[in-house]
């Protein structure tokens, strides 16, 4: 895989009011739509790792998929896709709340349902969970966990539905919208993705209002980088055995890099090539089994920045 096609900056200069994120470029334009690029970086420990080869195209191109599978769920800010690597969205502001919907007794973070059951803990977000779960069992039902939504680099804080109408955060017809279409979003992604053999297992949603105040879904949906699944043909034994099912595992950086440093503290080494490779192809055999399409990656252009510009042309000011 050669560097050049390797999208790590996608700065152009004849596009407006640029906001670099850690993954994703954004510019705003005046008519009142946003241009957001994927990039190929890979960001963890507060810090951008690497660039993974092809990345930027497959979360795109995985989101569109989705995108497409829901709209009749609900609205989404999609407007284009001039590029593998580019949306044209609706610009929306976004709600200071992140929607997590859980199908299963899972994940490794802090907020996670199964880190605080771990705890001992059967109230959270709102809701009881019963006595006597074993690590990765299906939940009776799917539920929301919503986080606050921390603009300024902090960390998001667990809330209930009544912690989101007391603090004010949303309206209560806001928050009656929003949990409609999580639950929805998840029942739909849930049984595409048992047709696929997988198991979506939990994922994020982030949702934003438009100028008619309309609730819409935006940034991504069903992606790897912000869905867990898990490979439904693995789940009996491995839960039987008490163990995590097999999943697309992007973790081996991150695994990596631990191994050899406190990345919070220490310089990160330089992530090998081989390692970079083999990340690339897991995103791609995400993509090719979560939507049932053979990956193509658009080798057009010099580079993927080139390509880009040629593509966005139309939109310089």
């Amino acid at each position: 895989m050669s560097e050049l096609r390797i999208l790590s900056d996608a700065h152009i200069p004849e596009l407006p009011n640029r906001y670099n994120g850690k993954v994703r470029e954004n510019y705003d334009l005046a008519d009142g739509s946003r241009i957001i690029i994927a990039t190929d970086r890979l960001s963890a420990f507060d810090v951008i790792l690497t660039a993974i080869p092809f990345k930027g195209q497959v979360l795109t191109q995985t989101a569109r998929y989705w995108f497409e599978e829901t709209a009749d769920i609900c609205p989404n800010h999609v407007l284009a896709y001039p590029d593998p690597n580019v949306v044209i969205g609706t610009r929306l502001d976004i709600l200071p709340v992140e929607v997590v919907v859980r199908g299963y007794l899972a994940g490794t973070t802090s907020t996670s349902i199964l880190t605080k059951y771990r705890k001992g803990e059967r109230q959270m977000y709102g809701i009881t969970l019963p006595d006597g779960l074993r690590d990765n069992e299906k939940l009776p039902e799917p539920i929301i966990t919503p986080t606050s939504k921390a603009f300024d680099g902090g960390h998001d804080e667990p809330l209930s539905g009544e912690e989101i109408l007391a603090q004010g955060l949303l309206t209560p017809e806001q928050w009656e919208t929003v949990s409609r279409y999580a639950l929805s979003l998840f029942a739909r992604g849930q049984a595409r993705a048992a047709e696929r053999g997988l198991i979506l297992v939990d994922t994020k949603y982030e949702f934003g209002t438009d100028k008619d105040g309309r609730i819409v879904l935006a940034d991504e949906i069903h992606t790897p980088d912000s869905s867990r699944y898990w490979i439904a043909e693995s789940y009996e034994e491995s839960f039987a055995k008490g163990g995590r099912p097999a999943s697309f595992d992007k973790d081996f950086v991150r695994a990596w890099v631990t191994e050899r440093c406190d990345p919070y503290k220490d310089p990160i080494p330089e992530i090998p090539r081989d390692l970079v490779e083999q990340t690339s192809k897991v995103y791609i055999q995400a993509f090719e089994q979560i939507t049932g399409k053979t990956f193509v990656p658009d080798l057009s252009g010099k580079t993927v920045l080139d390509r880009i510009r040629n593509n966005l042309a139309p939109y310089f000011a």
